[in-house]
């Protein structure tokens, strides 16, 4: 996999578009102004947490005896199940309401950010080739940063595409997801059967 690829599949699963719309919902009692500066605060510690799964996730998989094949068939049907809930349903219902007050890591941060799919997806990245950490990280920062603009330019780009087009672009990029999580479920099979 190419750092293009990983960026392309890593922004893809971050779902910045599709997170337009809840992360509005969320912050719209919050004054604008304030709203920027919570969303640049919660996107760096997606990226904190993200990061930190890259280099610590391996290790963690290893306490935990779990077999790179059996984390690709994993991660592919967590990335299916987010895939399937971003084509038929609204951003709120994927992962569950949102709590009262100004938000601090949940759920903005975690896990509409840095959410189970993006978690699976740098741990499996990782979990192939550790060697190319470096392609990891520019991959995942690259991703991070589009999706960081893009979120954090949500009211404009709200006013200008409108929520219809929002959905179309959410349930686009659900249907992109769904055709990698098959491919990595197909993958953790062929390794299985090596």
């Amino acid at each position: 996999m190419s750092i293009f690829s990983a960026a392309l599949l890593l922004f893809l699963v971050i779902d910045p578009f599709g997170n337009v719309p809840f992360f509005l919902s969320v912050l719209k009692h919050i004054e604008y102004r304030r709203q920027r500066w919570i969303i640049a605060r919660e996107m760096v510690i997606a990226l904190g947490v993200l990061v930190f799964f890259l280099f610590v996730g391996r290790y963690v998989l290893l306490l935990l005896d779990i077999s790179a094949p059996a984390l690709s068939m994993a991660g592919g049907i967590i990335l299916f199940l987010i895939a399937l809930k971003m084509i038929f349903s609204d951003s709120e219902e994927i992962f569950g309401k949102s709590p009262e007050g100004e938000p601090l890591i949940v759920p903005l941060a975690i896990p509409f950010v840095a959410g189970p799919s993006a978690l699976a997806t740098v741990l499996l990245l990782m979990a192939r080739e550790p060697s190319r950490w470096a392609d990891w990280l520019v991959a995942l920062t690259a991703a991070w940063f589009l999706s960081a603009v893009i979120l954090l330019m949500s009211n404009r780009i709200s006013r200008l595409l409108g929520f219809r087009v929002l959905v179309a672009i959410e349930r686009l990029m659900g249907m992109l997801l769904t055709t990698i999580a098959v491919e990595l479920f197909i993958k953790g099979i062929k390794q299985l059967s090596l």
